[in-house]
């Protein structure tokens, strides 16, 4: 039997992703300073690790609700209102096993074959392969340095079609860094209003942004009741491997997710899910003393590549940069695998987050500054052997 055959020719098409090759790469070899996988080093903060402890000590160990836990439902509720003045009651609230299971869920349950979802590039590597598999067709949306990578309306309203069923707005950016005003926002949303076209928001860094607060669109009025907003925990409280994030949206399209998650999942980890209720009760200072950090290093290693001759977009928010490599004279493949062979300093190519990448690596600066500043010590002296700088 020819097994490849049996597989879908959706999930055949479909590329592996690009960061997990260059950090399976990197895992093999030894002294290797990998700045390409986009986790905090922080490790969860006590207090929340020890919810999650006593939720297991107490025998909590159950399945709880598909939707889950209604008091972690309420505590989002008040997060959201108190962070970002954002009012939503539980039965908005789906949560999750990680925000990519939320963006999943929510393309599946919206776009149908034929659809067109609008994507802003470069971005996260996980929207495409979602709308792909939901039967959708991904309409890439280049930004680029020049206009700080941001979508513009004029673009938006170029792109759009009669089959644009969904726009994903992925900001604060990953990998660039980039974030969205509200003045820009408030843009985006005067090209949809006469449209019925949805909005994905991924939001999963909204607290990692550096002198500006951020802004949702959902917190334009006539954006909210057609825009799923996605957080999660994994980012701003160092919880990554606890698997936790959410989605908040109208009820019939949380509904819709929900039936997606009872058949799939049936609900996030439970423990997870009482960790994250002492976070976001309690989290507050977490957030603002990890978010500090993160400020410090992306200062420095902005001002570090363009110092030894790599332009750097002054990335505003997450904790990735976006440096230009073209005056290497190698494209991103080559520039990351050669840095990895000579250097053991592991980044990621920027076409891994779509085609318009290219050109560009992606670092992210969610280590410590001691190791950051050991990487671009390696990158200095490759650069200079390379005759750069």
């Amino acid at each position: 039997m020819n097994l490849e055959k049996k597989i879908s020719s959706v999930v055949t098409d479909i590329k592996p992703s690009g960061i997990r090759k260059f950090f399976d790469i990197a895992a093999e070899m030894t002294d290797v300073i990998s700045l390409g996988i986009g986790e905090p080093d922080f490790v969860t903060p006590w207090h929340i690790r020890d919810a999650g402890i006593a939720s297991l000590e107490k025998g909590q160990t159950y399945y709880t609700s598909n939707s889950g836990l209604i008091e972690l439902r309420h505590e989002i509720c008040t997060y959201m209102e108190r962070r970002f003045d954002l009012s939503y009651a539980p039965q908005n609230v789906l949560v999750t096993v990680g925000g990519s299971e939320a963006i999943d869920a929510c393309i599946r349950a919206t776009v149908q074959s034929g659809d067109e979802v609008i994507i802003p590039e470069p971005c996260f590597v996980c929207y495409e392969p979602c709308v792909r598999l939901a039967g959708g067709i991904p309409v890439a949306l280049v930004t680029t340095a020049d206009n700080n990578f941001k979508l513009t309306a004029e673009a938006l309203k170029e792109a759009i079609t009669p089959k644009t069923k969904l726009l994903i707005l992925p900001y604060p950016n990953n990998p660039t860094g980039a974030i969205m005003t509200e003045k820009e926002l408030k843009e985006i949303a005067k090209v949809l209003e006469d449209t019925e076209i949805l909005v994905l928001s991924d939001e999963i860094y909204a607290e990692l942004t550096y002198g500006t607060k951020h802004f949702s669109i959902a917190n334009i009025e006539s954006m909210k009741e057609r825009t799923v907003v996605i957080g999660g925990f994994s980012k701003c409280y160092a919880m990554t491997g606890w698997r936790l994030g959410y989605a908040l949206g109208d009820e019939i399209i949380i509904k819709a997710m929900t039936k997606i998650h009872q058949f799939a999942i049936m609900s996030a980890p439970t423990s997870s899910q009482y960790a994250a209720i002492e976070a976001l009760k309690n989290g507050d200072a977490d957030i603002e003393y990890m978010a500090e950090k993160y400020d410090e290093r992306r200062r420095y290693i902005i001002d570090r590549f363009n110092s030894i001759g790599l332009d750097c977009f002054e990335a505003q928010g997450a904790f990735y940069v976006f440096p230009c490599i073209k005056n290497t004279g190698m494209n991103s493949e080559t520039f990351c695998k050669t840095l990895l062979e000579k250097k053991h300093v592991a980044v990621i190519p920027g076409n891994s987050f779509g085609e318009s990448g290219e050109g560009f690596v992606r670092v992210s600066y969610a280590y410590s500054i001691e190791k950051i500043q050991k990487a671009l010590d390696r990158i200095e002296e490759f650069l200079k052997e390379m005759g750069i700088n």
